[in-house]
């Protein structure tokens, strides 16, 4: 999976979902990678937080290798849920990063430790609560108004956090590549001369648009084969 992404990107696969009708489950805002550059691609490994990194460790046990941690600590901004120790542990039970709807904490080490985590941020304070486990804690994770579970793959780069079903996923990255190509040459053609207007043929579009004000420019995109606003 992770190889099938190295040359998307987000946008790309969002692009790709609502061209193929796949529901378009994004992350909030605001979800960056602690070093920037950093991407990251694999299947969701849930986990709910409720104060305690026993959910954490518990989830790890039932790890894949190239799971993604998706931790569900409710969008929180006044506690950091993850730090040095279980991104650590992350690594040795072979993760592929970890994405978290809260803080982060040890920014530092995180960056020595150099696996992708991507969160709202930094924040010194670990949780001071306790609250009891919901018995959905490791099956499924809610991430803004997603909720996601292993049925599900994680894709973050410096754009966001997307979710896409596995069963969906081969497709998904398949019309993302060739949404990539098309734009890649298109790009090539501004490049050497060629504007984006000339290659789109905007001026046939504004004269049908004249002759059918329902005539939009993503159903022209579509009869000509242009690909830049999906």
């Amino acid at each position: 999976m992770r190889d099938a992404f190295a040359e998307l990107s987000t946008p790309l696969v969002a692009d790709a979902c609502v061209r193929l009708d796949v529901p378009l489950r994004v992350a909030p805002p605001g979800i960056a990678a602690v070093v920037p550059g950093q991407r990251l691609a694999g299947r969701v490994l849930p986990a709910r937080h409720y104060g305690s990194v026993d959910v954490f460790l518990e989830a790890l046990g039932n790890a894949g290798p190239g799971d993604v941690l998706v931790v569900d600590n409710g969008g929180r901004v006044d506690e950091a849920c993850v730090g040095d120790l279980m991104v650590l542990e992350a690594v040795a039970a072979g993760l592929a990063g970890l994405v978290i709807w809260g803080l982060h904490r040890d920014t530092p080490e995180l960056v020595e430790i150099g696996l992708p985590v991507f969160s709202y941020g930094s924040y010194p304070p670990g949780p001071v609560r306790l609250a009891e486990a919901e018995r959905s804690a490791l099956v499924s994770a809610r991430f803004g108004t997603h909720l996601v579970d292993a049925s599900d793959i994680v894709f973050a780069d410096g754009d966001g956090v997307l979710f896409v079903p596995v069963d969906r996923s081969d497709e998904v990255l398949a019309t993302a590549d060739r949404i990539r190509r098309t734009e890649r040459d298109q790009a090539d053609r501004i490049r050497a001369g060629q504007t984006l207007r000339e290659q789109t043929g905007f001026a046939d579009y504004l004269a049908r648009r004249a002759e059918d004000p329902a005539y939009s420019f993503r159903r022209h995109l579509r009869r000509i084969g242009g690909a830049i606003e999906e």
